[in-house]
């Protein structure tokens, strides 16, 4: 090609990174990562309980110790199953691009923050305060939206591999977790913070009933 001839276009969302290209597994690596360290972070919620809160395992739970590993005990379960998805969602692609990488980059900023709103949840003395419940469960909605977000970006910019673009099926099932978790915001204000996250426990039930209902068309 000459030098007069035009610059070929640049490909669709930028540069790309093949999936067994070295750029895409440091990514997948960092990514990796920032979820570790998240989960990592939850320890900073548990406060060593006072010397005699150690004479007995019901003094030791008294002590808001029973609240924190609570808060712990779920937030570790989100981090851990967030991770597993993003990992779902990773191995679907064909490449990375800028898009996706930022995609990627806002819903593990979300992670991040899960530790903090954390601790909101994990504090006994809040009492009957819907705000702490509420800005979790809007951490834990955004979050879930994010990890849509990157499958839409992929799915945008075409980078999904051969046979894992199933985007009405994986919308389906990826909108159950916010949307529960959205509404438990103004079940917390209308019911108590308490009830809010009883809430929660409706994913049990309504998780694996989203995905035999995509049977036959599975996603990650």
């Amino acid at each position: 090609m000459s030098s007069a001839d035009p610059a070929p276009p640049p490909a669709h969302g930028g540069e790309r990174f093949a999936y067994d290209s070295n750029e895409f597994g440091r990514g997948i690596t960092f990514f990796d990562a920032i979820y570790a360290f998240s989960a990592t972070l939850l320890i900073t919620n548990l406060d060593a309980p006072a010397e005699e809160d150690w004479r007995s395992v019901s003094a030791l739970l008294d002590s808001g110790l029973g609240a924190q590993l609570l808060g712990f005990t779920i937030s570790f379960v989100v981090i851990t199953l967030f991770w597993r998805v993003n990992v779902g969602i990773l191995r679907q692609l064909s490449a990375l691009n800028r898009p996706v990488i930022i995609a990627n980059l806002v819903a593990a900023g979300l992670v991040i923050l899960i530790p903090f709103t954390t601790g909101g949840i994990s504090i006994d003395d809040v009492g009957d305060y819907p705000l702490p419940t509420a800005l979790y469960a809007l951490n834990i909605a955004l979050a879930s939206l994010a990890q849509t977000a990157i499958y839409l970006t992929a799915h945008h910019h075409r980078v999904l591999a051969d046979g894992a673009d199933r985007l009405p099926a994986h919308l389906l099932a990826s909108l159950v977790p916010p949307a529960v978790f959205l509404i438990s915001i103004p079940v917390a204000y209308a019911a108590g913070p308490a009830a809010g996250q009883w809430t929660w426990l409706s994913l049990v039930v309504l998780v694996p009933l989203s995905g035999r209902l995509l049977s036959p068309t599975r996603t990650a």
